[in-house]
């Protein structure tokens, strides 16, 4: 029996996300399933403090920043993961917005700014990472988690199956180097690089994730505005 070849389809972030936010949570995927272990680790975020989730997609991470005790404001600029995160999280401040745009926001606003899993869809990272300085208090912090760029260097980019069709979402590739680079000439400093291979509470959890086994997965950097 002949199988037919899965109908395969590129298209933007924006779009793809729109299509994938009804299935993103429920979706099993390796490099979320990192990042919900070790990005808020990370954010040490503290009750009280002003955050920006910058990319908060279905509101995943600003759930928990708002269940312990932070302020959390979303951002994303996808219609339809706003709609899914607005759901989950109705009394928290969520709007619609591009990180490649200058943020809605004034100057040394936030304690913190988080950015998860949405750099390989952005075409200027040095732009966004200014942003971020420019709205950070001072002393305050970024956490900036990205699949890792072994991946996106390897051709794999963010993906899913909706009706028998696997949707790409292309990746724009950025360096461990450039991160830093970039994140420097935006001021940043105290800039600290976390890498996370996967492992076997990883497989436990996803049992198809057992190819990444040892490698590389996930980046996440972490820079202080002072």
């Amino acid at each position: 029996m002949n199988i037919p070849p899965k109908k395969i389809e590129s298209v933007g972030a924006r779009e793809g996300y729109d299509l994938w936010s009804q299935s993103y949570d429920s979706t099993p995927n390796p490099v979320v399933a990192m990042d919900s272990r070790h990005t808020l680790r990370l954010l040490e975020a503290a009750r009280g403090e002003l955050i920006l989730d910058a990319g908060c997609g279905t509101g995943r991470n600003l759930k928990k920043l708002i269940e312990g005790g932070s302020v959390g404001v979303g951002i994303d600029f996808s219609h339809q993961m706003l709609r899914v995160a607005q759901g989950q999280i109705s009394d928290s401040a969520i709007a619609l917005a591009n990180l490649q745009a200058d943020l809605p926001f004034r100057d040394e606003l936030f304690d913190a700014v988080l950015c998860a899993l949405i750099g390989e869809h952005l075409d200027d990272l040095g732009f966004v990472f200014k942003q971020f300085f420019r709205v950070l208090k001072k002393g305050g912090r970024l956490v900036f988690s990205v699949y890792h760029p072994r991946m996106s260097a390897a051709g794999i980019e963010a993906n899913f199956e909706r009706e028998g069709i696997e949707y790409r979402l292309g990746a724009v590739h950025y360096s461990v180097e450039e991160h830093i680079e970039l994140m420097r000439q935006a001021r940043f400093k105290e800039i600290e690089v976390n890498e996370f291979s996967g492992d076997e509470k990883l497989i436990a959890s996803i049992p198809s994730a057992k190819k990444y086994l040892g490698n590389s997965i996930l980046l996440i950097v972490k820079a202080r505005k002072t």
